[in-house]
């Protein structure tokens, strides 16, 4: 027993001897260890442990992930402390991750746009044939519909007891006239008779060689011929043989079909790429392979709530009645943009135009040949897109735009000490046009951005912490893409200070009729008007130039007579101007210090009206000292230096 307690003390012995041993080396490995040159290095770096996939983890020891629990990765040498924009890669790095760039450059990149409709009669080119006297028809010469007629043909003939007196009164007024005596003032009366009766048969309808038939027969004839007005194509027979007819009753209706409509169903979304003066290519399914063209001379101002739709009118000759109304069309309209992101009309500065026929277009001023108004030139209305400065915009492929949110970045390529290099940077986008993206701001033409291996980059700084699509986003810079009628953004401090006189006159204003100063007011009005004629607009987007169109308008015509106003008018026409300065200021901005809208209820028998002020201490313009305090602060309008616009 005692020989068996030995061994196990024996043991026991052997046991803790050989533990204390390796203690005692694994301490002096680690002295050596710490005092050797490579592990110093190593302590000094300072080792950073990031994971793949949040790389905002960055651990100074290896472990797991705390939100998705994966093993941290080192951080490669270098990239710890590396906080630059830029990732430099080797070019066999670049090769293997397939990056493609390309050069951005100035271009017209063009949208094809589809639409689908019908061709249509062309309501400028239809008239009815109507009774212009009461009678019976007893006989139709044209007794079906799609016939063509020429101006002259029989159309029918009318039994009309109106129409036979009316021919024994011009008959009875030329016996007269032959067989008659008297004096001057008698023969004077019987030439006035005459022609009197005489128009009231033209009037009838009566043509002059049947009036000048009747007066060789010398006898009325109890059946008239009618005869057509207007060539073209029956398009409605709405009689027939027998039918007594009232005046004005319509007996056929005629369409001149050498021209038609070709009415198109654009969808919402299309509405931004069609302007006026457009050309445009369609086919239909009568003619296989053949193209027609017409331009696009009307764009409805409302859209069909059921379809969501809105109708486009295209011009079209139609050569050998090769278009018949009714047939469906497949259309398509190719877009173009300018440098500021706005589509190009069809129409060109300069030309003048007529405001209620636009398909009458001429290269300066005359009067329409359709309704002889005025030809105006087509700047006043609208339809001339901002030439800006004669380039084409900046363009990029689409691949090479990624988008967060409202943010839009593209991958810019630097040359970094001989080594290809890729910067982040946000960009301002104008309207898609095909495979490209039409670039506002923040890129350079003749700088080159990634078009493939965009995202390998932008996953390459993530997984290093550097700024990349997921970063914050920078200040600065709007990136969501714009419209095709896209605008320069509200709070352009340039353009705000070209409006410094208007809303100078225009406190002038409201001072003088707050302070019931009616000579004041009349000379602040007679201001407003002309500093808002002064405003050049011609840079500006189109968009911008029909709002400033529409308000400068308003207030024109409200102080038109503003000199000769009393305090009662300029009170109403100030309310006119108030909302007109109210959407210029809500659009541009202003400078200088904040101003205030106000609102007062009792204004104009209590409809309410508002004024912009530049205070908050209410000076009622409505009542003056009436009313001086009648009112209050609806709205904080800041200056565009405080919104930071």
């Amino acid at each position: 027993m005692s020989a068996r307690r030995g061994g196990w003390a024996i043991v026991l012995v052997l046991v803790i001897a050989g533990t204390a041993g390796w203690l005692l080396g694994r301490a002096g490995d680690s002295k050596l260890a710490a005092d050797s040159p490579g592990s110093e290095a190593g302590a000094e770096s300072g080792e950073v442990w990031t994971c793949s996939m949040h790389p905002q983890i960055r651990l100074s020891h290896p472990g797991k992930c705390p939100i998705c629990f994966m093993d941290l990765i080192p951080v490669k040498a270098g990239d710890a402390g590396d906080t630059s924009p830029v990732l430099t890669i080797s070019p066999a790095a670049r090769a293997l991750a397939g990056i493609r760039t390309v050069e951005v450059v100035r271009d017209r990149p063009s949208v094809e746009v589809r639409l689908f409709g019908r061709v249509a009669v062309d309501e400028t080119r239809t008239a009815s044939e109507t009774a212009r006297v009461a009678g019976r028809l007893d006989r139709l010469y044209v007794d079906f519909t799609g016939i063509r007629v020429r101006s002259g043909d029989h159309l029918a003939e009318i039994y009309s007891p109106e129409l036979l007196a009316a021919q024994q009164e011009y008959l009875q007024a030329l016996r007269s006239r032959d067989t008659g005596s008297g004096g001057d003032f008698l023969r004077e009366a019987t030439r006035q008779t005459v022609k009197a009766a005489r128009d009231k048969l033209s009037l009838f309808g009566l043509t002059d060689r049947q009036i000048e038939s009747l007066e060789q027969r010398g006898q009325p004839s109890d059946h008239v011929t009618l005869y057509s007005h207007q060539g073209g194509i029956v398009v409605e027979k709405l009689a027939t043989e027998g039918d007594y007819v009232k005046t004005g009753a319509v007996i056929y209706r005629i369409s001149d079909l050498s021209r038609v409509w070709v009415l198109l169903d654009a969808y919402e979304s299309d509405l931004s790429w069609l302007r006026w003066g457009q050309e445009i290519e369609f086919g239909t399914d009568a003619h296989p392979g053949r193209t027609f063209r017409g331009t696009i001379s009307f764009v409805s101002p409302t859209l069909d709530p059921a379809t969501r739709t809105a109708k486009v009118r295209v011009n079209v000759a139609n050569e050998r009645d090769a278009l018949k109304p009714g047939m469906f069309v497949r259309a398509t309209v190719y877009a173009e943009v300018d440098d500021h992101g706005d589509v190009i009309s069809g129409v060109a500065p300069g030309q003048w135009m007529c405001p209620m026929h636009p398909e009458v277009v001429a290269q300066g001023p005359g009067t329409c040949e359709v309704c002889g108004m005025a030809l105006v030139p087509a700047e006043k209305l609208g339809l001339v897109a901002n030439p800006g400065d004669g380039k084409a915009p900046l363009v990029v492929p689409v691949p090479a735009v990624m988008f967060t949110g409202k943010r839009a970045l593209v991958y810019v390529e630097r040359d970094v000490d001989g080594a290809p290099g890729f910067e982040a940077r946000e960009v301002t986008l104008g309207p898609r046009a095909g495979d490209s993206y039409v670039v506002l701001a923040g890129v350079e033409e003749g700088e080159r951005v990634v078009a493939e291996g965009a995202f390998k980059i932008d996953s390459e700084l993530q997984i290093r912490g550097r700024e990349s699509l997921m970063s914050a986003p920078t200040a600065g810079i709007q990136a969501e893409p714009a419209a095709a009628t896209s605008t320069t953004p509200p709070g352009d401090a340039a353009f705000a200070a070209r409006l410094a006189p208007l809303y100078d006159a225009y406190f002038a204003l409201w001072r003088a009729l707050a302070a019931d100063d009616e000579k004041a007011a009349r000379a602040a009005a007679g201001k407003v008007a002309e500093a808002a004629a002064a405003v050049d607009v011609d840079d500006r987007a189109m968009s911008e130039r029909r709002l400033w169109k529409e308000q400068s308008t308003r207030i024109a015509e409200a102080l038109a007579s503003a000199d000769r106003a009393d305090l009662a008018a300029l009170r109403a026409a100030f309310q006119t101007v108030s909302a007109a300065v109210d959407e210029i200021e809500a659009r541009f901005g202003h400078v200088g210090a904040a101003w205030v809208r106000t609102h007062c209820p009792m204004a104009f028998d209590f409809a309410g009206a508002d004024w912009l002020q530049t205070q908050k201490e209410i000076l009622n313009p409505y009542f003056g000292s009436e009313m001086l305090r009648c009112g209050s602060v609806t709205q904080e309008r800041p200056a565009v230096a405080e919104s930071g616009s």
